[in-house]
């Protein structure tokens, strides 16, 4: 299992950054791998809550779908994915700090099938794409 831990302060309010990476249909906007992302279970952002996405690498479109584990707003998300080539638990922290929110993510991840063999290059491009995820939320949150 890999470990890939990130972390950035993001000027704006902790409320306003954790309710924006809590609903999974806001990740189009940062991640432009992901095509399309839409909540399929019933009820407000929560423990439970399922987001089925589109994911696109190398041409290749797939579905994923995770599930929120834990919801304590405003300090501490973790969720999981139940489909995808890739086992990700994922937990982000985040802590009110003078001019903004200290947000720290945190993935453990397995990859499934042909990805197990390459494990640590996986785990590389991961740790980039995690880097311009949240270069990508700060410039949006403090446009």
């Amino acid at each position: 299992m890999a470990h890939i831990e990130r972390e950035i302060v993001i000027n704006r309010p902790i409320d306003e950054v954790f309710d924006f990476m809590a609903d999974g249909r806001n990740e189009p906007q940062y991640n432009p791998h992901m095509l399309h992302a839409e909540q399929t279970s019933a009820g407000p952002v929560g423990p439970g809550t399922q987001f089925c996405t589109e994911v696109t690498n190398n041409g290749r479109s797939r579905e994923m779908v995770y599930e929120i584990t834990a919801y304590e707003r405003p300090q501490r998300l973790a969720g999981r994915t139940i489909k995808g080539p890739i086992n990700v638990q994922s937990t982000e922290t985040f802590d009110s700090v003078p001019g903004g929110t200290h947000f720290r993510w945190v993935m453990e991840l397995e990859p499934r099938g042909i990805f197990k063999l390459m494990s640590p290059l996986v785990a590389r491009m991961m740790g980039r794409n995690l880097d311009t995820l949240l270069a990508n939320i700060k410039r949006l949150l403090e446009a």
